[in-house]
Parts: C-alpha cells; structure tokens; sequence
C-alpha cells in the first residue's frame, strides 16, 4: 500500500490509501475522490483525470507518454510542467506520499 494525497482546487485535501500497482486514478474514483472525473475509464482517451504532480515526485513519476502529452494539450485546465493524467500513473512503493493537485476545471 501506498499513501497518496490528493488536492482539490480549494485547498481541501483526500489521503488515500493505494495498492501498489494501481493507478492515482483509480485510487481517486474507488474513493470518491471529487475532482477526478475519470469519463474514459482509465483508457487515456479524455484527459479527465489531469492531475498536477507534486514537485517532490515529478522525477519519480516521470514524464508523460506521447498520447497522453498529445493529450494533455487539450485539456481543459492549464498544463504544467508537472502534469500528467492519473489514469497513466502507476502506484509503487516509492511513491508512497505521492502529492496531487486536482485541476480546478474538469468537465
């Protein structure tokens, strides 16, 4: 298992316990995690799942793929550099404490 916190755009914050293997995204939904919308399942095709990575991690979770980059292009809220979609991050021991802000727009 694995901790993850989630930000949500005012402030509020969710600790979710994770198992390893899973992704953020699914963590978020299973839990009820506001923010997360999650519309493709998990199949990166919506970019409904945009997340910002929390500095501490960005090296530990990576850059995104090229479809989820081509992605994250048209997301509704303003990419960062720590962008990623939840539905592409993959939970590991060493992301225990994982810190992500939830977009304040999602559709």
């Amino acid at each position: 298992m694995a901790k993850v916190i989630y930000i949500g755009s005012a402030g509020e914050e969710y600790a979710v316990e994770a198992s390893v293997g899973d992704t953020v995204m699914a963590a978020a939904v299973r839990n009820g995690v506001p923010g997360i919308v999650a519309e493709c399942g998990g199949n990166c095709s919506c970019a409904t799942c945009h997340v910002y990575v929390g500095e501490e991690f960005a090296r530990a979770v990576g850059p995104a793929h090229d479809m989820e980059d081509d992605l994250l292009d048209m997301a509704v809220s303003e990419r960062r550099a720590t962008s990623r979609l939840s539905c592409q991050i993959r939970i590991t021991e060493e992301l225990d404490g994982l810190t992500v802000e939830i977009p304040p727009e999602q559709p």
